[in-house]
């Protein structure tokens, strides 16, 4: 029985050493390493580290993008008996500033020159960071000692291993359930980020649980391209040495997300919904705008398979002869054309991090592709309730796992307790007290309901639902998620309408969609004006479309009355957290004049 995560993965490594453990891209070309490979490159990591002065219980820092050393920095950290903390990429240089300060880093591995010059501009302010090791130091010139790059690192680790086993290994095995494994900082939607002191049995308790599930067997090829600063992809990390099956890691270009997948032929893969978001809008703007009885076929099955989903939601059968018919001639060829897409091999998405719409999950469902939604937070290790692959309810995030505990409390907030709840967070006594009540409840802050057969329903955040003039509770991340679904070229939408008369929205369009709509739309041919054509009566127009359609199936209260197309996308870091998620805050205050102006 392992005591920590670092025995799980030693464990893996000794067991299935000559297995291939991931894979990666190196020059457009997908290279293997095995468990053995890794094994021995994250012993160099633990060596290396311990020469340079980290000490048991520090806190060591992995500011870099997804990638397969990544795992190998972290799998090294916790053999020198130390706490990873990440930062993603994207991060500002204030924000990595207050992490290293908060946390007491004393060591960060950056990935490339980007991060590094990032670190050389606050270095006079985080004086206890001693070092910085540099993954992929192309184009860096180390101008001093406290800079090095990853290969002379590794020398430094190799070398020091030959005269120091015994004080290398006297390290993990010092490693105990309670230890803290990670501190991962919330991606800060509000206010500055908390540290979230996660222990390694916490994610032992996860590491079971996938065990018990058999969600993940040793056979699987997963694709990974979610930030692992995240605990969604931490969790799968974990899974990951839990089971020994093959990772794939993505080249760190959404763009090539879905040629990757054709290339790597998963059996399975997580996302957050932006993602089926984008794949269900260039399957569906491709029907839309094709031309001929094959585009009216198209749009009439489209059409059809909305209606399924009504009924399916609503509890009826859906089944009728013209939706046979549009099964038969038009979601076919959508599955077959997906499954060639993702490689022919897939088993199921797992969706976590933010709501599903569920008029998505039926449409993918149509489409033979199955997604499993799930729920959790960063202070309850990520999973904790799920759809099975087996037993898969859409419109809930599925069950709740076997260990933890679940209740609503009188007000609708989840509540949950377990093995897979934080310590606490990190120097914020205050905010831990807030969060954890005396009985061991963590206090979710979202909404939510137990069907008859333990299915839960997230129905808002608590802080996000809107209040309206007349009184009426409005959770808008519902009427978001539907939005996104009636047009292919919605990239994003904010509700706003607390203490209003009546709701608006700021909505976003996605600039590759947009410039293929405004070729086949508006002649928009030669150069193409992103601000320009956003703004136009045309897209306007077509938005109206898709508002109109939504709004014929809300409740009078809940309908948009106005809304505003932005001249630009959202970004990750500004208006978007590095999980794809929407800073409610940043956006109602940023575009304040806009929602202002709906309301005179």
């Amino acid at each position: 029985m392992a005591k920590n995560i670092f025995d799980i993965f030693d464990t893996t490594v000794k067991n299935r050493g000559d297995k291939v453990a991931a894979q990666y891209k190196v020059a457009g070309a997908w290279r293997d390493i095995t468990w053995g490979e890794m094994g021995a490159i994250s012993a160099k990591i633990t060596a290396g580290l311990i020469k340079h002065g980290v000490a048991s219980k520090d806190r060591v820092t992995i500011l870099s993008k997804t990638r397969v050393e990544w795992c190998m920095a972290d799998f090294g950290i916790l053999g020198a008996d130390a706490t990873t903390v990440p930062i993603y990429e994207t991060s500002t240089a204030e924000d990595v500033q207050y992490i290293l300060d908060n946390a007491g880093t004393s060591f960060v591995f950056a990935e490339n020159k980007d991060q590094l010059e990032k670190l050389r501009e606050i270095k006079s302010s985080i004086p206890n960071v001693r070092r910085v090791v540099v993954i992929d130091s192309a184009g860096c010139d180390f101008d001093s000692a406290w800079e090095s790059s990853w290969e002379d690192f590794l020398a430094e680790g190799e070398e020091y291993k030959k005269d120091h086993a015994d004080e290398i290994a006297a390290r993990s095995a010092g490693l105990t359930p309670d230890d803290v494994l990670t501190l991962i900082y919330t991606s800060g939607t509000t206010g500055k980020p908390k540290g979230t002191i996660l222990t390694h049995d916490a994610m032992l308790y996860e590491a079971e649980v996938v065990q018990k599930t058999g969600l993940v067997t040793p056979d699987d090829v997963q694709y990974l391209f979610l930030p692992l600063a995240h605990v969604f992809a931490k969790v799968l990390e974990v899974a990951w040495i839990q089971t020994g099956h093959v990772m794939a890691f993505w080249e760190g270009d959404q763009k090539k997300i879905v040629d990757n997948l054709a290339e790597v032929r998963p059996t399975l893969m997580a996302s957050v919904p932006r993602i089926y978001e984008k794949v269900h809008a260039a399957v569906t703007g491709q029907i839309i705008n094709k031309g001929g009885i094959g585009g009216k076929l198209g749009r009439w099955a489209l059409k059809k398979g909305q209606e399924a989903a009504a009924l399916e939601k609503a509890g009826k059968d859906p089944s009728s002869f013209g939706w046979n018919l549009a099964q038969k001639l038009v979601f076919a060829k959508i599955a077959e054309t997906l499954d060639q897409k993702f490689g022919g091999r897939l088993r199921f998405f797992i969706s976590g991090g933010a709501p599903l719409s569920p008029d998505l999950a039926f449409f993918f469902k149509y489409a033979g592709v199955k997604i499993c939604e799930g729920y959790g937070l960063t202070e309850t290790s990520a999973a904790t309730v799920v759809n099975l692959p087996h037993e898969i309810k859409i419109g809930t995030v599925g069950k709740v796992l076997p260990g933890t505990e679940l209740k609503i409390a009188g007000d609708g907030e989840i509540l949950i307790r377990g093995r897979g709840v934080m310590k606490g967070y990190w120097k914020r006594d205050e905010a831990t007290k807030e969060a954890l009540d005396d009985d061991g409840w963590f206090h979710t802050g979202d909404i939510g309901e137990l069907d008859k057969d333990g299915y839960l329903r997230i129905t808002d955040r608590k802080k996000d639902i809107i209040v309206t003039a007349g009184g009426k509770n409005v959770a808008p991340q519902n009427i978001e998620g539907a939005l996104k679904t009636k047009s292919p070229l919605i990239s994003q939408v904010v509700v706003h309408g607390d203490k209003r008369k009546y709701l608006t929205a700021v909505i976003t369009v996605d600039p590759d969609t947009l410039k293929s709509w405004a070729q086949d739309n508006m002649g928009a041919n030669g150069s193409f004006d992103f601000a320009q054509v956003s703004q136009s009566d045309a897209l306007n127009n077509e938005i109206e479309k898709a508002v109109d359609a939504l709004n014929q199936g809300l409740a009078r209260y809940e309908t948009l009355k106005k809304f505003r197309i932005l001249d630009h996308d959202f970004e990750i870091g500004d208006q978007l957290t590095p999980s794809l998620k929407v800073k409610r805050k940043v956006v109602n205050e940023r575009y304040k004049d806009v929602f202002d102006s709906m309301y005179e």
